[in-house]
């Protein structure tokens, strides 16, 4: 059986007008130096992908995760787009590479990133979620549902090869730790890391020994790169991104969808400050302008074949998921009305890594002791 590596890479180097949307001669040039990759033979196949203002890379390779040659082709394709960003004056040109050169390794240098290896099914189906105006911990809601909910997906309690569950893994981003809890045992533990979602982040799930599937071979992965934590000021929010495999031994792609049929709130929105509501939508909405944002998500859907992506599918161009950006909209003009004040706007530990800090400190010589 062959193995086959999946690299999702995206960054923000330059929207317009402001944090909306990418330029057209960004992706062309992303898509020049990915072909020119696969041409060479270092890339199986490729996909130049865009939601709001953020680049998104899809690679296929046999190079497995932390390639050295697939990172670098990643920050060289980011910068020679960020090359055109700054000849245009786009808006926040390369503001997500944090870094003057490459070291090796994209992890750290302001990119997110979420990859997988795996054995390639007999029919292998993947869905690539991306996200712009908001956190990674926005992936909390939707990977607990696929994966843990049997209201959400009824294979786990109806399908043999699901009804023992998955492990996750789960990462505390501010402390740089990370635990495996398994579900259904252990289920109550996980909500009440993951509830958390600014600090505890789902990063990987792996099937269960009992599985046909290898249980060293993820089956969902999340990206967990915090801009504010490498640059220690903020830079933007960091727009993750996650890669899902369904069918066959797995959730159904119906079940991994569902959970996006309601608009969950999820922090970021305007200036990574606010709560607002996650909007499926379809490519061609994947643009963010009402109070820059709300904050969306879309979903690339593929079949791989050898390591070629067959698609994409664009899985939220679908009335089926019209309620849910009616409810999303409903929900901006609720929590737009209440302006400054929480819990549209986060809540002070949380907006210590946006640019309040900086006003804050203006006041605190203004400050008097009570009595």
């Amino acid at each position: 059986m062959e193995k086959v590596s999946v690299s999702l890479i995206k960054a923000d180097v330059g929207g317009i007008p402001g944090h909306s949307t990418v330029h057209p001669k960004l992706k062309e040039k992303a898509s020049e130096c990915l072909a020119e990759a696969k041409e060479k033979g270092l890339l199986v196949d490729y996909r130049v992908l865009h939601v709001g203002d953020d680049l998104q890379l899809l690679m296929s390779h046999r190079k497995g995760i932390d390639s050295e040659e697939i990172h670098k082709l990643a920050w060289e394709t980011f910068e020679a787009a960020t090359k055109i960003a700054k000849e245009l004056k786009l808006h926040g040109a390369g503001q997500d590479l944090l870094s003057d050169a490459f070291s090796g390794n994209i992890k750290g240098m302001g990119p997110g990133i979420a990859e997988m290896e795996f054995t390639e099914r007999g029919s292998e189906t993947l869905v690539a979620f991306m996200m712009d105006k908001t956190e990674p911990g926005s992936f909390n809601f939707p990977i607990y549902k696929i994966f843990a909910d049997p209201f959400n997906t009824a294979g786990l309690i109806i399908d043999p090869l699901l009804i023992d569950g998955f492990v996750f893994e789960v990462w505390n981003i501010k402390e740089r730790k990370r635990i495996f809890l398994k579900c259904p045992e252990d289920l109550y533990l996980l909500l009440s890391l993951i509830g958390a979602k600014s600090k505890y982040v789902i990063k990987s799930v792996f099937p269960k020994d009992s599985s046909p599937l290898p249980k060293d071979e993820p089956v969902a992965v999340v990206s967990t790169e915090k801009l504010f934590f490498i640059a220690e000021k903020y830079v933007g929010k960091d727009d993750p991104v996650a890669l899902v495999r369904a069918q066959s031994g797995l959730p159904a792609l119906g079940e991994v969808l569902e959970p996006f049929s309601v608009p969950y709130l999820v922090s970021g929105w305007m200036r990574g400050s606010h709560n607002g509501p996650l909007m499926p939508v379809s490519f061609k909405d994947a643009q963010c302008t009402r109070f820059d944002g709300p904050p969306r998500v879309i979903a690339a859907g593929f079949q791989i074949s050898h390591g070629n992506f067959i698609g994409p599918i664009d899985l939220f161009d679908d009335p089926a998921f019209d309620l849910s950006r009616k409810k999303a909209l409903e929900l901006a003009d609720y929590l737009r009305v209440q302006g400054p004040f929480e819990p549209h706007r986060l809540p002070p530990e949380e907006m210590e890594y946006t640019t309040l800090p900086g006003v804050l400190k203006k006041l605190e010589t203004r400050f008097e002791e009570l009595e």
